[in-house]
């Protein structure tokens, strides 16, 4: 008793006090509900960017898969081209070579032919042309009296065979007349 009588003689001031705390503990409760509330919308606001973030992430994760798919590609595509670069170099290189021989060919053939001509133009030139032309008339007086001298003896042969048919025909005859 005599502790409620101090807290009865006291407790107006306690129920002051008091009061004041449960004032001040209410208001801290606002404070801290708005703030809970604030804290909620802040957390229902990061989740909201969360997840457009992470639906971001899909689509950059997706667009990283189909940059690695076309890279692939483009390399593959460049190991193509590559091999076709070289094919083509290779095919060039025997395309050279073989117009290398060609001309390296005609040029031998060029110069056979102007070696010829030197030897043409040697035989055929103005300064041996008189005894060319000397030369050309001997072998044909040289033919013509050949070929005289073949008549001539054809001629022989021609008259000998004549006599010779002269002779058989007589003796033909008689022979026939003496078989009548």
């Amino acid at each position: 008793m005599i502790i409620i009588s101090i807290f009865q003689g006291t407790a107006t001031p306690c129920k002051k006090v008091l009061e004041e705390e449960i004032k001040m503990t209410k208001s801290v409760s606002d404070s801290l509900q708005k703030e809970l509330a604030t804290l909620q919308s802040e957390a229902y606001q990061l989740e909201g960017i969360h997840k457009e973030k992470e639906e971001l992430c899909r689509k950059l994760q997706f667009q990283c898969d189909e940059s690695v798919q076309d890279s692939a590609r483009q390399l593959e595509h460049n190991k193509k081209s590559d091999e076709l670069l070289e094919q083509y170099r290779c095919e060039i290189q025997g395309f050279k070579l073989k117009h290398r021989k060609q001309r390296m060919k005609f040029e031998n053939q060029l110069q056979l032919l102007i070696e010829q001509h030197k030897n043409l133009h040697s035989v055929f030139s103005l300064e041996r042309l008189p005894g060319e032309i000397e030369s050309a008339e001997k072998t044909k007086s040289q033919l013509l009296s050949a070929e005289q001298m073949k008549l001539d003896q054809l001629h022989s042969l021609e008259e000998q065979l004549e006599e010779a048919k002269e002779l058989k025909q007589p003796g033909s005859t008689g022979a026939e007349t003496y078989e009548e």
